[in-house]
């Protein structure tokens, strides 16, 4: 098969955490102050071109590298977790490329969802 010369190939890999926070915030205040959990549902992605064994990366590498990243979130009060700030969305997207980044090649996309409440973000470059 042949492919485009411009084609690229993305492959992402999902990933669940549950934890705890609280937020100040000025809307819904009361009840981000108090110490509330979240079911996360992350997914990373990597771009690039597939190497001679067929394949952007290893998916064995990046779950290992994702399973390291897991286990500093899951479980465990955000608001405690060194380097990820005030426990956003947008933070957590940020934690998350920043410890995959040295170790992940091609890493272009980190995605944060709470199903539950329907709310969503994604960091891309």
């Amino acid at each position: 098969m042949t492919l485009p010369t411009n084609a690229v190939h993305e492959l992402s890999q999902r990933f669940y955490f549950e934890a705890a926070h609280t937020l100040r915030r000025v809307v819904e205040a009361e009840g981000s102050r108090r110490v509330h959990g979240h079911t996360y549902e992350a997914e990373v992605t990597v771009r690039g071109t597939p190497d001679a064994h067929g394949m952007v990366i290893d998916l064995g590498l990046l779950r290992a590298e994702i399973a390291q990243v897991r286990d500093r979130l899951d479980h465990h009060l955000l608001d405690e977790v060194a380097d990820l700030g005030i426990p956003t969305l947008e933070n957590l997207c940020s934690y998350i490329r920043s410890h995959l980044a040295p170790s992940v090649p091609g890493l272009c996309a980190v995605m944060i969802e709470r199903r539950a409440s329907g709310d969503r973000c994604a960091l891309r470059w």
